[in-house]
């Protein structure tokens, strides 16, 4: 019989409807982050496998979490039996009408959802919310990524525009440094890169998964 997850883990699925916002580079780095303390794996449902791309580069050193290709419905229904992980982390494929998208959501402990904080962006990403994510009851909270870091008005203009329509947004964000791309081609975590900017960029994940496990914490 398959064992199954403990109770005391969850499930983080990161969702958006749309590419390029992100959604792979916050699932590597929240997997690796969790991974310092707790046993994680990451799934990657994209058929684009952007999440296994970026983990296949790394030839030298752990990821700090084990990885699974997976993009069957079927099998991503038995999420809750892979046995001791404390942490299942789901980077999503960039379609709302995924079946995979379908499968993993309602299993979710944790919605994720990327965006950048431009208004046309932000306008697409409140309409999944009301769509996709507040139907399904799951606790969720939008982050905000690729903010520039010298104009962060943008940013905080998009967190109230979202704290007015009673969307949670996570109070840090993701700046944007060439450090994430460069990070992804050498196939690490934003942890394990030096290079500039490399400590400020995840200094920034950091928070945001100091944020999320103060969630479970109080959840």
């Amino acid at each position: 019989m398959a064992q199954t997850l403990p109770r005391s883990s969850k499930i983080l699925v990161v969702l958006n409807g749309k590419g390029g916002v992100g959604k792979t580079t916050t699932a590597v780095n929240l997997a690796a982050t969790f991974g310092e303390n707790q046993r994680v794996l990451l799934v990657d449902t994209d058929p684009q496998g952007s999440a296994s791309w970026w983990c296949d580069r790394n030839t030298k050193k752990g990821s700090g979490f084990d990885l699974a290709k997976e993009s069957s419905p079927d099998l991503l229904k038995q999420l809750r039996e892979l046995g001791s992980y404390e942490v299942v982390v789901v980077d999503t494929p960039p379609s709302l009408n995924s079946e995979a998208l379908a499968s993993v959501v309602p299993l979710a402990d944790y919605i994720v959802l990327p965006t950048p904080p431009a208004p046309m962006d932000l306008a697409a990403l409140i309409e999944t919310v009301k769509q996709t994510v507040k139907p399904c009851g799951v606790t969720h909270r939008v982050l905000l990524t690729k903010v520039d870091p010298r104009s962060l008005g943008e940013a905080l203009e998009a967190q109230n525009t979202l704290m007015e329509l009673g969307i949670p947004a996570c109070h840090a964000f993701i700046r944007a440094y060439k450090a994430h791309e460069r990070a992804a081609l050498d196939g690490v975590a934003i942890m394990h890169w030096r290079g500039k900017n490399a400590r400020e960029a995840e200094a920034d994940y950091r928070r945001v998964a100091d944020e999320i496990q103060r969630d479970w914490k109080h959840g």
